[in-house]
């Protein structure tokens, strides 16, 4: 049964579609605000967003924010962050090579959470 205060955000978009990028931080810090607890499940290429340096160089919109201060502001409302395990390997990240607050989850991991969250969102 779901519980009504779990959200759970699913990013597989990464810099390469970096119009979708910036949303789901939104959506989530958003969340955080209304008094959701919030889960950023990261894998494919969202993987990538969470790698030291790499948000700071993608901008939805030209002349506008950087995904670094949408990620930034998610983390400061209190949401977590998850990194596929499978999905760093993919990229051949290690734990070392990502922004702090990034929790290393596998694959079931994310079932868990997407069945205790009243919404699931994915991008």
């Amino acid at each position: 049964m779901a519980e009504s205060n779990k959200i759970l955000i699913i990013m597989t978009s990464g810099p390469d579609t970096p119009r979708r990028c910036a949303t789901p931080f939104f959506f989530a810090s958003l969340a955080a605000a209304m008094e959701y607890e919030v889960s950023m499940f990261f894998t494919i290429d969202g993987t990538l967003l969470l790698k030291k340096g790499v948000a700071e160089t993608i901008y939805p919109k030209a002349g506008g924010k950087a995904v670094i201060d949408f990620l930034q502001d998610a983390l400061e409302s209190g949401v977590k962050f998850l990194a596929c395990t499978a999905s760093t390997e993919l990229h051949d990240l290690t734990p070392a090579d990502l922004i702090d607050d990034v929790r290393m989850v596998g694959g079931a991991f994310m079932w868990q959470e997407a069945e205790e969250s009243a919404q699931v969102l994915t991008f």
